[in-house]
């Protein structure tokens, strides 16, 4: 309701006019309150777009102006219609504004001046006479009569038997009744008896909006016909043609053919050309559910079908069944899922033998395209063959794609147009038998793996999810294998079960998912260098497998590991053969725990040999024997970082061949045996 006072003067909320062909604006002397409360009839069918409004508020009304100057013997109503109701509410005890009460007594009496306009239009008694009654006979008394008044003036059924009536119509077959001729002819309404031509010249676009005004179900014959505006579906309405030889043609591409704005509808046996969309579905006057398309052919539309969730999540775009539809060279995309607006996104809608073909049309989108949309689209035995030079996609998932089934699905083009697209961000994409003809890729995911397939991609037919199995045989188990040989901090995901890892770059830490996040996983890491840079297993966030760092030193030393959903735990590890290293050196040289033997030579001068602290983690439960190798007189000294040493004294190595074996318990470093 206006924020402005209008004074409501004493005029009828209607005025007409006969349209010249020429003119573009006429006005309308009675006020609104807000542009949708004025309504465009031509000769009596209700037009939706193709004008804009003005004046809204002005109490001396305003003008409306047409893109295209209705044509010449149009009669153009122009009327209020206020839907009734009350939207206001005065608290009890706050402060009344003249302006609100102003407001509130306008609309009431814009109100009372549209149901006295319909009072005026009714047939009516006089105000002179008392009927005896006002009541029709019942439906079984009037059926096949006409209308008619006895000697005292009062309504009765009159029989029709006495006048020129056509002959009755009985079906053949047991239990056929007699029906009048008229009745017969009732059951089908022909879009032919509001005035089409279908000569393809003819504009019948205004015999389609007059016939779907009358009556929810039209009848097309064979024939073109010619339209420049949308023909509109509302609830409950069909329309159904003669098969290929009725063509619906728009003049242009600059509307949709068909609009369902509405649930319960459907289209059948009929041919579609040009137009913006060839169908467009949203729900702009109530949900668009359960509208059935069946047994169409959609040719050189920019987007054959589109389903828009549009902007009143209230009015969703849902349960919409599609079948044996041919939509041929379509410019832009063939069938189109998408959000315009604040609504939702199109939701569990079915398409059966849809069939997308470019037939060398300059295609630029892509066949099938869910920009936006949820909860099995489902999509079985349809056919995307699009122009190679041109085409995004055979089929597309896009961003806003959840859980979106695919199913028998034949893809055709060139060029390396890719067969199914997975754009970043589709979620749980299902696709179950594709036969892939383009030479793009089969499957090109950019999802990160958000997607599940069965006979389906290249070279892999089957990629699966998550996925638990009660009783499983395999001939043949593969592995995601991994290669790294990055020095620093690796974060290992769960995409690989395999780490292969070369630290001769230097040192490299393979940090471990907490396992909270990994429960059931199992990884194995391996070691691929002879280098004496370590690799060492850590967690985020946690100590590692089994509680502390696990280290890898030797060449080809492995770990794998597996989490219970509380910690990571060494399933397996091995010391290969030889895991031992070698040091020639002076100064101090750090037991780093990564291998069970070090040979050290102090050739070139005394050597230190720094063990880490006994209660370290890498020391723990950890046996190693250090050896002197070479035979000159400098010593080899074992010590402890931070503490004594073994028996709790730093121990030398002094002459060739002395060896120590020590070992940690946690607390401090034990000498097992010296020699």
């Amino acid at each position: 309701m206006t924020e402005e006072h209008i004074q409501m003067p004493d005029i009828e909320p209607v005025i007409r006019y006969n349209a010249d062909g020429v003119t573009l604006t006429y006005s309308y002397p009675f006020p609104i309150f807000k542009n949708e409360d004025i309504v465009v009839y031509f000769d009596g069918a209700r037009q939706y777009s193709g004008f804009e409004v003005s004046g809204a508020g002005q109490t001396e009304g305003g003008t409306i102006t047409f893109d295209i100057a209705p044509a010449n013997g149009i009669i153009i109503t122009l009327m209020r219609k206020l839907s009734i109701e009350r939207v206001t509410d005065f608290m009890e005890g706050g402060s009344l504004s003249a302006k609100a009460l102003n407001n509130e007594l306008d609309y009431l009496m814009a109100s009372l001046q549209q149901i006295d306009r319909e009072n005026n239009t009714m047939l009516r008694y006089s105000d002179y006479e008392q009927p005896a009654s006002n009541i029709l006979p019942t439906k079984s008394q009037r059926a096949n009569k006409a209308l008619g008044f006895d000697e005292s003036g009062e309504p009765i059924a009159v029989s029709l038997s006495a006048s020129s009536m056509p002959a009755d119509f009985t079906a053949t077959g047991t239990g056929a009744i007699t029906r009048t001729v008229p009745d017969k002819l009732a059951d089908f309404i022909s879009v032919m008896d509001f005035g089409a031509v279908g000569d393809g010249l003819t504009d019948d676009s205004l015999a389609f909006q007059q016939a779907l005004a009358a009556h929810d179900s039209i009848y097309i014959p064979s024939g073109t016909y010619l339209i420049t505006s949308p023909i509109t579906l509302s609830e409950n309405q069909s329309i159904i043609g003669a098969g290929q030889t009725t063509i619906i043609k728009c003049q242009n591409s600059n509307f949709n053919a068909i609009e369902i704005v509405a649930g319960y509808t459907s289209i059948s046996n009929l041919r579609i050309e040009n137009g913006a969309a060839g169908i467009k579905l949203y729900g702009r006057d109530s949900s668009c559910v359960q509208n059935s398309i069946t047994d169409i052919s959609i040719w050189q539309a920019q987007i054959g079908i589109e389903l828009d969730g549009y902007n009143d999540s209230a009015k969703p775009c849902y349960w919409n069944n599609f079948a044996r539809i041919l939509i041929a060279q379509p410019f832009v995309n063939g069938v189109h899922l998408k959000l315009s607006g604040a609504g939702d996104t199109p939701n569990a809608n079915r398409f059966h033998m849809v069939r997308v073909y470019s037939l060398d049309a300059a295609t630029s989108g892509h066949g099938f395209y869910v920009e936006k949309g949820s909860f099995n689209n489902s999509f079985t035995d349809c056919e995307s063959n699009v122009n190679g030079a041109t085409a995004q996609s055979c089929f597309t998932c896009g961003a806003g794609s959840n859980k979106t089934l695919l199913v028998n699905i034949y893809t055709e083009s060139s060029n390396g147009v890719p067969n199914v697209k997975l754009e970043a961000g589709s979620i749980e994409t299902m696709i179950m038998n594709l036969f892939s003809a383009s030479d793009g890729a089969a499957i090109w995911d950019l999802s990160g793996g958000n997607y599940d397939a069965i006979n389906a991609g290249y070279p892999d037919k089957n990629t699966l999810r998550k996925t638990s199995i009660s009783d499983l045989k395999a001939t043949l188990m593969r592995y995601d294998t991994e290669y790294i040989d990055t020095a620093g901090i690796t974060d290992v995901d769960l995409s690989h079960t395999i780490h292969l890892v070369s630290a001769t770059n230097g040192a490299i830490e393979m940090k471990l998912p907490a396992a909270s996040t990994a429960a059931g996983a199992e990884i194995t890491i391996k070691k691929l260098d002879n280098s004496e840079n370590l690799v060492t297993i850590t967690e985020d966030n946690a100590t590692g497998p089994d509680g502390k760092v696990q280290s890898l030193g030797g060449q080809y030393d492995y770990m794998t590991v597996i989490s219970n959903g509380a910690n990571w735990h060494v399933k397996s590890s091995n010391r290969m053969a030889g895991n031992t290293r070698f040091f020639d050196g002076t100064g101090v040289y750090n037991i780093d725990m990564a291998v069970d033997t070090y040979l050290l030579s102090s050739f070139g001068g005394a050597l230190e040999a720094r063990l880490p602290p006994a209660n370290a983690a890498e020391s723990i439960g950890r046996t190693i024997t250090i050896k002197k190798t070479d035979s000159s007189t400098n010593a080899i000294t074992v010590t402890e970082q931070g503490g004594a040493g073994p028996d709790n004294y730093s121990q030398p190595l002094s002459s060739q061949y002395e060896a120590i074996t020590i070992v940690s318990n946690g607390a401090s470093w034990y000498i097992i045996s010296k020699f």
